[in-house]
C-alpha cells in the first residue's frame, strides 16, 4: 500500500488561540474577547479564531487516512513554536513535505513518522513546525492502520511492544472560566479527573494570598459530595495554575508547599493535582524549581502532585523533567511533541520512570485529533487523558470517551 496524494483543507479547532503574556500580565475580558493589545509575536488581537489544517492521504487502493494540524491554545508561549496559521503552512505542506510522502509504502509508522517528525525546514535547519508534525503523523497512522486492515491502537501496541487496555482510562476534563457550572457538567457525568479551572490570573482567581482558589477548592469539594450518586464516585481534583502560585509568592518554594497543603486539606478526601505551581521562564530552572518543589511535598509528606506542564514541550524535555523527578507527573501536551511516535514514547518513557503520564493537549485542537489521541493512549496506558477539544466538557468528553470505547469493543470482538 502506496500513498498516492496529499490533501489539505483549512480547518476550525475547538477553542481559540490566546496570548497567554498578555493575559498574564491583566488584559481584561470584554465577553469573549479581551481588551487591549497583543504582546506574543504573530498576534493581531489577544483572542484569535483557532485554527487547523487538515490533511488527507489518498491511499494506492482509494482509502483516505485523516489527520489534523493543530497547535495549542497558548502558541508562542514557554517555549513553544510561534502561531499557526492556514494560509501560511498549507502551501509549506504541499511544497515541502507531500514530496516526502507521495510514494512511500505504508509498512512501518515508526519508520515514517518519525522521518517525518525529525524534517528540517531547508532554508532555516530549523524542525519544521509541531503542528504540522502532529497532523501530518495522525494521517501516517491512520495510513499504516488502513493498509493493515486494524485500528490505530493495534498498530501502536505492535511496533511499541505494548499492549491495547482492556478497560477505560482516567478522562480529564476542563472547565475554561465557567469552572462553577461546568464542574457540574463534569460531576453529572462521572468524570473521573477534574475541574483544570483556568486559574491564570492572580488577583482575579488565584486570590493575592490564595484566598480564592482556597474559596473554589471549598466549594468543589462540598459539590462533589452534593452532586454525586454515591460515595464510590472518588474524582481526583487537577487544577492548572499557570505559574500564578509562583508569582502569589514570590517563587518561594516552601511558601507554595505550605500553600498546597491548606489546598490539600480542603479538597480531602478527593486527592488534589496543582498543574503548573511555579513558571520561572527558563527550562533549567523551571526543571530545577519543579525538582526542588517535589521534594519539599514529599519531604513534609503533603498529598499533592506536582503536575509539571511550560516549558516541558517536547520529547527530550519529557525525558529531561523526568531524570531529575521535577514533577510527580508529566503533562505530555500532544500538539506540543509533533509526532505521534512522540507521544508514543513520552507516555512509555513517563511509565518507566515512575513518573506520572499525563497525556494531554488542548483546547485548541479537533475531534479528528482527538481520537487517533485516543487510539495511541490506549495502547501505551497513560495515567490520565484529556478530554478534548473545546471548553464545553460535553462535548470534548464525549468525543473522547466514545473513541476509548470504539476500541475496548473492537478489541473484545477481536478475541472471540
Amino acid at each position: 500500500m502506496k500513498i498516492e496524494k496529499v490533501i489539505c483543507s483549512k480547518g476550525r479547532t475547538g477553542f481559540y488561540f490566546d496570548d497567554q503574556k498578555a493575559i498574564k500580565a491583566g488584559a481584561k475580558n470584554d465577553g469573549a474577547a479581551y481588551i487591549g493589545e497583543p504582546m506574543t509575536p504573530g498576534f493581531t488581537s489577544i483572542r484569535m479564531a483557532g485554527e487547523a489544517i487538515s490533511v488527507q492521504l489518498v491511499l494506492s487502493d482509494g482509502q483516505i487516512a485523516l489527520g489534523d494540524c493543530a497547535a495549542v491554545q497558548y502558541s508562542g508561549a514557554g517555549g513553544r513554536d510561534p502561531l499557526f496559521l492556514a494560509e501560511d503552512f498549507i502551501p509549506y505542506i504541499q511544497e515541502v513535505v507531500a514530496p516526502h510522502l507521495i510514494g512511500r509504502e505504508l509498512t512501518s509508522f515508526k519508520e515514517l513518522a518519525g522521518e517525518i517528525n525529525s524534517m528540517t525546514d531547508p532554508k532555516t535547519g530549523k524542525r519544521i513546525h509541531t503542528a504540522i508534525r502532529y497532523g501530518v503523523t495522525q494521517a501516517i497512522l491512520d495510513a499504516v492502520a488502513k493498509s493493515k486492515h486494524t485500528i490505530m491502537a493495534e498498530v501502536i501496541a505492535e511496533e511499541y511492544g505494548c499492549k491495547v487496555s482492556d478497560k477505560e482510562l482516567p478522562i480529564f476534563t476542563q472547565s475554561g472560566d465557567n469552572r462553577y457550572e461546568n464542574a457540574d457538567k463534569m460531576i453529572l457525568k462521572g468524570a473521573q479527573v477534574l475541574p483544570h479551572a483556568l486559574i491564570n490570573h492572580v488577583e482575579t482567581k488565584l486570590g493575592k494570598n490564595g484566598e480564592k482558589l482556597l474559596e473554589y477548592v471549598k466549594w468543589l469539594h462540598d459539590r462533589i459530595i452534593a452532586l454525586r450518586k454515591d460515595e464510590s464516585y472518588q474524582p481526583v481534583l487537577h487544577i492548572d495554575v499557570y505559574g500564578t502560585m509562583g508569582i502569589a509568592f514570590d517563587n518561594d518554594l516552601e511558601k507554595i508547599a505550605d500553600y498546597m497543603k491548606t489546598l490539600c486539606d480542603a479538597a480531602a478526601p478527593f486527592h488534589l493535582r496543582i498543574e503548573g505551581p511555579v513558571d520561572v521562564g527558563d527550562r533549567t530552572k523551571q526543571m530545577e524549581a519543579l525538582r526542588d518543589l517535589t521534594a519539599i511535598c514529599d519531604k513534609k509528606n503533603i498529598p499533592v502532585e506536582i503536575v509539571a506542564d511550560e516549558w516541558c514541550n517536547t520529547l527530550e524535555d519529557i525525558i529531561y523533567f523526568a531524570d531529575n523527578k521535577a514533577g510527580h507527573m508529566i503533562q505530555i501536551k500532544t500538539p506540543d511533541l509533533g509526532g505521534m511516535n512522540d507521544i508514543a514514547e513520552a507516555v512509555l518513557y513517563c511509565k518507566k520512570k515512575g513518573i506520572g503520564a499525563y497525556q494531554g493537549g488542548t483546547c485548541n485542537e479537533t475531534d479528528r485529533s482527538a481520537q487517533v489521541c485516543v487510539q495511541v493512549a490506549m495502547a501505551t496506558q497513560p495515567d490520565q487523558i484529556l478530554a478534548k477539544p473545546g471548553m464545553g466538557v460535553d462535548e470534548g468528553y464525549m468525543i473522547v470517551y466514545n473513541e476509548m470505547q470504539r476500541v475496548l469493543a473492537y478489541e473484545e470482538a477481536m478475541k472471540k
